[in-house]
């Protein structure tokens, strides 16, 4: 029955896998990327679950004639604080895996 036995390490290493990715993503709520737009006119903090916590937009950036600019201008903040979201889910899930890419996580 040495096939049962190695069975049985087997689940459970993936049990504590699975625990250590679950800890992983929590860890990510508390964990904020910052990107810029305009030069800074326009600032979004995400968390590391994609989760905006926040946007800063200058004053100089509003300006009632350009109203599409400023919309522009944080749609890329936004592009661009999830980008850096995704590279931190990512290498905070391959400090999990070893750096197996597994399907369907981030």
């Amino acid at each position: 029955m040495k096939g049962m036995g190695n069975m049985s390490k087997i689940m459970k290493q993936a049990q504590e896998m699975q625990a250590k990715m679950a800890q992983a993503q929590e860890d990510l709520a508390g964990k904020e990327v910052q990107a810029s737009s305009g030069g800074g006119a326009v600032t979004v903090r995400m968390n590391g679950r994609q989760e905006i916590l926040g946007i800063r937009i200058q004053p100089e950036a509003v300006d009632p004639k350009d109203v599409e600019m400023l919309e522009d201008l944080i749609l890329a903040a936004c592009r661009e604080a999830r980008k850096e979201a995704e590279a931190l889910a990512r290498e905070e899930m391959s400090k999990v895996t070893g750096g197996l890419s597994l399907p369907g996580l981030f």
